[in-house]
């Protein structure tokens, strides 16, 4: 097993900030994979409720943009989202992947 670091970052649709993170993370740091999971409703520290109905195609819903790779990538990796994205939207964690 190897140690890893996962991430998992918060933001909305609205912040037009996916794809600049998703081309950093493919193209310029080469992290191995990257997952983008799209939130059905959430909340954030501004109190605003982003949320979808059936009958409502509401382009400003929590995005969670989650990786891994080894933690001294990941580190790299961090400092420069750091200066995109709130320190608080970022979490990361201590994780094993097999080889």
């Amino acid at each position: 097993m190897i140690e890893v670091t996962m991430v998992r970052i918060y933001v909305t649709e609205s912040s037009k900030l996916l794809k600049p993170i998703l081309q950093y993370l493919q193209k310029e740091i080469k992290i191995r994979g990257v997952s983008v999971f799209r939130a059905i409703e959430g909340f954030g520290d501004s109190g605003t409720v982003h949320t979808a109905t059936f009958t409502d195609l509401s382009l400003d819903l929590p995005l969670a943009i989650e990786f891994f790779d080894h933690p001294e990538k990941v580190t790299t990796a961090l400092n420069h989202l750091s200066s995109m994205v709130k320190a608080e939207h970022i979490v990361t964690w201590k994780a094993y992947a097999n080889k």
